[in-house]
């Protein structure tokens, strides 16, 4: 996809100048068709917040907007524990159902499909499954889904646009430990979970994907107030 009309952002700081950047490059796009939208990253990157943002940026100036987080299409807890509570290879995986990611949400609202979609398939915390209606989508709307491991191979071609933000092992576990505890118990159980499965999950991710480097936009988020653009579509 080519990109028209919008300014390199390299040289702004904000993070407000960056959430319009990316909102003008999304308006720029064709609006005959939906446009899928994946915000990457690993775990505790500010994906949701930022994903939230641009939805809000974008339906102020008009445009419709579908979220969606492929944290609504987790796999059963025994699949995802299938190579142990703590396997990374089993967080990489395992952890999400993918072919019902396509099924629901990503093939119905590509250029062929019929645009009749549903954005969550299963509940992780009760360990169910989701019977969500069917809703469709309008044909200029903006699917925009956030979640860690989305520019795996199975998945990058279904996407228009791709942005990762990218936050050092250490900072996703600084704010993991201020984010998770409520979710996972105690500040020794976020820590052991994120130095045995999820930081090493990533590495797995980027050594079989290179998400970085596939990325259309590349983002330095470790400091989320003041974000430095990388990469930028031509």
């Amino acid at each position: 996809m080519s990109w028209h009309g919008i300014d390199n952002p390299e040289v702004e700081s904000s993070r407000g100048r960056v959430v319009r950047a990316l909102a003008d490059l999304v308006l720029a796009a064709c609006q005959d068709r939906v446009l899928r939208v994946a915000i990457d990253g690993p775990d505790a990157a500010g994906k949701t917040t930022l994903a939230d943002e641009l939805a809000g940026t974008l339906t102020d100036r008009g445009r419709p907007v579908i979220r969606a987080s492929v944290d609504g299409f987790h796999q059963p807890r025994d699949t995802r524990r299938r190579r142990g509570p703590l396997s990374p290879k089993g967080y990489f995986l395992d952890a999400f159902d993918y072919a019902s990611l396509r099924r629901l949400l990503l093939d119905p609202l590509s250029p062929a499909g019929d645009r009749r979609y549903r954005t969550a398939a299963f509940d992780h915390l009760s360990d169910s499954p989701l019977d969500c209606p069917a809703r469709e989508a309008g044909v200029d709307a903006v699917l925009l889904v956030d979640g860690v491991f989305l520019l795996r191979d199975e998945l990058r071609d279904y996407w228009d646009l791709t942005v990762f933000l990218q936050i050092s092992p250490t900072e996703s576990l600084r704010r993991a430990l201020r984010r998770d505890v409520i979710l996972l118990g105690s500040p020794a159980e976020v820590r052991e979970r994120y130095e045995a499965r999820y930081l090493p999950g990533q590495e797995l991710y980027q050594a079989c994907a290179a998400p970085r480097d596939h990325a259309d936009v590349l983002i330095d988020h470790e400091h989320p107030q003041d974000p430095r653009v990388l990469r930028w579509p031509a």
